[in-house]
């Protein structure tokens, strides 16, 4: 089988970053951007902060309340709203300069991608690594971020790469330095590995990908499912077959909402999300898709997130559809609810367009 190179390029705190190339002031000062809930005051929690703030323990997720706390001591420090508009307008322009290098080239969200670039560097690692400054260069050059940038023959390593020398990294991990490389990192490493999953692996003794490969597929299997144990078994070996696969358009909609108040009431959440609905559902009618795809996403009062998604038999372009489907999941998802739900979400995927009614302004 050929060796694949494959780049994993991801954006260093991407929203403040974004923030900094407008107001270049803000280099030198802490920087949190929030979502800010519909509650008023300092209510809601933060989105990205830039290094500056991280050295200070502010982490994505936390409440606004507690980063301030934290960076008490710097009267400097920024806090500014989420403005998805203008990152969507500085991401699509990075995505347009990363396209031009790949052979093939697989959109993730706002602030990665990966790179198929096998036939452009002939298979050579070195050439892979040059290629990899040059697109660092331009993006720098052109729309003023930084960004790390991981390469290795599979999508897996090069994602755990690319967070290996942040910010402004590149490390690259030829074949015969995969298991080398995987071997000194902690299981939590490991894409998909979460802390449940790694709390148990610790209390199993394990704490190192090197150790973790002293468990058979046998026992992660009984352990976690075949199907998460077969994943762990591969991957801390650095086995990833999936192939980069060309996709440069939005994957999905989504709208999410902060509730005036924390509950685990059902008419109270129904209420919501079928506004929610229609939001969506709005904006896949503007755009002339279907949708095979729906899910919905809880923020919980403890800032931890629940998700329950359902694909659909055939794809399906109307509102009711929309409204069944996310109500079944809501009822679902409720069944075991014991924590209060905080921020409730929607959102739909497998999209494709309607055949035959697509019309000039679906391209713009």
């Amino acid at each position: 089988m050929e060796t694949r190179i494959v780049f994993h390029i991801d954006f260093d705190y991407f929203y403040a970053q974004c923030e900094e190339t407008r107001s270049p002031q803000l280099k030198s000062k802490p920087v949190c951007v929030c979502v800010f809930s519909d509650r008023g005051g300092d209510s809601g929690a933060i989105a990205t902060s830039n290094y500056t703030a991280r050295k200070y323990g502010v982490k994505s997720g936390m409440p606004i309340t507690f980063a301030k706390q934290k960076l008490i001591e710097r009267k400097d420090t920024v806090f500014l709203p989420v403005d998805f508009d203008f990152y969507t307008e500085i991401s699509e322009k990075a995505m347009d300069i990363m396209k031009q290098y790949a052979d093939v080239f697989e959109y993730v969200g706002r602030d990665e991608a990966y790179l198929d670039v096998t036939k452009r560097v002939e298979g050579n690692f070195l050439k892979a690594s040059h290629l990899a400054q040059q697109i660092k260069n331009a993006i720098r050059e052109k729309i003023k971020l930084t960004c790390s940038i991981g390469i290795s023959p599979n999508k897996l390593v090069s994602k755990v790469a690319s967070d290996f020398q942040k910010p402004d990294g590149l490390t690259v991990v030829s074949p015969e330095k995969v298991e080398v490389f995987l071997d000194q990192l902690r299981i939590r490493t490991i894409p998909g590995i979460g802390k449940k999953t790694e709390s148990r692996l610790t209390e199993m003794g394990f704490e190192t990908i090197q150790e973790l490969k002293e468990l058979d597929v046998f026992t992660l299997n009984k352990e976690f499912g075949r199907k998460s144990g077969t994943y762990i078994y591969n991957s801390v070996r650095g086995i990833d077959n999936e192939s980069v696969k060309q996709r440069d358009e939005k994957i999905q909609y989504s709208k999410i909402m902060t509730l005036r108040k924390d509950s685990t009431d059902y008419q109270f959440l129904l209420e919501n999300i079928l506004e929610l609905c229609k939001e969506v559902f709005k904006v896949v009618k503007k755009n002339n898709k279907m949708f095979k795809s729906v899910g919905i996403h809880f923020v919980q009062s403890d800032l931890t997130n629940k998700s329950k998604s359902k694909m659909l038999r055939n794809p399906a372009k109307s509102l009711e559809e929309l409204e069944k489907n996310i109500i079944q999941l809501l009822k679902e998802a409720l069944s075991n609810q014991k924590t209060s739900v905080r921020r409730i979400g929607v959102k739909v995927s497998e999209l494709s367009e309607i055949k035959g009614q697509s019309n000039i302004t679906n391209y713009f």
